[in-house]
């Protein structure tokens, strides 16, 4: 019902979650990332709680593999869940349950992971590790990243995305330099919740985002402290 990435830069400075879904609000049921710790996505039948655990774990030097282990001790319905965990080492792990909705599917690739399920078939995830090969449009910054990201969602959609149309989409950046605080420090966190398209929606506010940051001198962004 949802297709999703965790991600890390090249330069490792950067790490992030990204979904899509033709569900209400998918920003706040799929994705967690914690600044310097990791990045972590939970769909299909979501177990929320999975991400604040994945964290956890990852906050304290657990393998991702084994992390999804011992997740799947705790979760009677394991089956039918999908989760991808990347920790700041760059470190990757995926669970796809056997009663996952098909399509459903993952790959994994240096320094990333994409995965969905009720899909229109393995093209979209297929497109959107395609676009994460990619050298990013500029190489070491947020926004060579960002734009790397939506433009694997981008691609995903354009193989067919959630069989069952549009709704929502999120993408959530951190800044490995920043603390690791409670609620996370986030550097990006945008969400449409509610739309007909929403993954341009989505990039039109990176866009915006972009734009009002650009100017910001370097130490000033890595916090994500805004002028409101």
């Amino acid at each position: 019902m949802t297709f999703s990435l965790v991600a890390m830069s090249r330069n490792g400075r950067y790490q992030a979650a990204a979904t899509a879904s033709c569900s209400l609000a998918v920003g706040n049921a799929v994705p967690a990332v914690a600044p310097g710790v990791g990045a972590v996505v939970t769909q299909a039948y979501t177990n929320k709680s999975f991400r604040h655990l994945a964290l956890d774990r990852a906050r304290k030097g657990v393998p991702p593999a084994r992390i999804l282990k011992e997740l799947s001790g705790l979760d009677e319905g394991f089956a039918k869940r999908q989760v991808a965990l990347i920790t700041s080492a760059g470190t990757t792990a995926v669970h796809n349950g056997v009663d996952c909705s098909p399509w459903a599917g993952s790959l994994e690739g240096n320094h990333f992971v994409v995965l969905g399920n009720l899909l229109a078939g393995p093209a979209v995830v297929e497109n959107m590790a395609e676009k994460l090969r990619e050298p990013a449009q500029e190489s070491g910054s947020v926004a060579g990243f960002a734009r790397q990201l939506m433009s694997a969602l981008l691609a995903g959609q354009k193989a067919g995305g959630d069989m069952r149309g549009q709704q929502s989409a999120a993408l959530t950046i951190a800044d490995n330099d920043a603390p690791d605080t409670s609620p996370p420090e986030l550097l990006i966190d945008l969400r449409v919740d509610d739309a007909r398209e929403p993954l341009v929606e989505l990039e039109n506010l990176l866009e915006l985002w972009l734009v009002d940051h650009q100017s910001e001198p370097a130490e000033t962004q890595v916090s994500s402290a805004r002028r409101f």
